[in-house]
């Protein structure tokens, strides 16, 4: 039972993935816009890097969480899976690398629905929700962690699972809560920039 679960929600997590990738090879970006989500990808992928001694503590997912409040939901997620992929070339390919794919790529689809709203978002907003991104993220790969390893499968040893990350899980919530807060305002700025100018070469055009 808990092996077809398992394989159910893999199968649907590698599903959501393709459609996002088929999407992008059927969509009208244009290279420039291609050019920026590719830069941003490698950016927050080679991010990881340095803080890979620190466990769950890294810039990673507030740069894919911002990308998306600028460029929109699907440039988010674009972000974000690729990030981790190109991340794991350096730190390791598993079967792990499709769910960090989907759980970045939420961050940044939720992000880019947060940016479409008017008004925009204080930067303690923003920090409080890539606060709570950590959990998200964490937990998602918690229930991989869970349907791959974890027997016998009930409501105690998924629940003393989860309880085990929960120290992790806090240490990425705060790390991203501390880099929202410091970077916030920088990067915006840079990432405005960057997407006015592309509004402005395809009005041109």
């Amino acid at each position: 039972m808990a092996g077809n679960s398992a394989l159910i929600m893999t199968s649907g997590v590698f599903i959501i993935i393709f459609a996002g990738y088929f999407y992008f090879e059927k969509s009208s970006f244009g290279a420039k816009e291609i050019a920026v989500i590719a830069t941003l990808s490698a950016f927050a992928a080679i991010s990881r890097l340095p803080f890979a001694a620190i466990p769950n503590v890294q810039p990673t997912t507030f740069i894919v969480a911002i990308s998306g409040l600028v460029f929109g939901p699907y440039s988010g997620f674009l972000v974000g899976s690729t990030t981790a992929f190109v991340s794991n070339i350096f730190l390791g390919q598993g079967p792990w690398t499709p769910w960090q794919m989907f759980s970045w790529g939420i961050v940044g689809a939720v992000s880019g629905l947060i940016g479409k709203k008017k008004g925009g978002i204080s930067v303690l907003g923003f920090s409080l929700v890539c606060f709570i991104f950590g959990f998200m993220f964490d937990w998602i790969m918690n229930l991989w962690h869970v349907l791959g390893f974890v027997r016998p499968l009930n409501l105690q040893t998924v629940a003393l699972a989860y309880l085990t990350g929960l120290t992790v899980d806090i240490m990425h919530a705060c790390g991203n809560f501390v880099f929202s807060m410091v970077f916030f305002e920088k990067f915006q700025k840079v990432l405005l920039r960057s997407k006015k100018r592309l509004q402005v070469t395809y009005i041109k055009q």
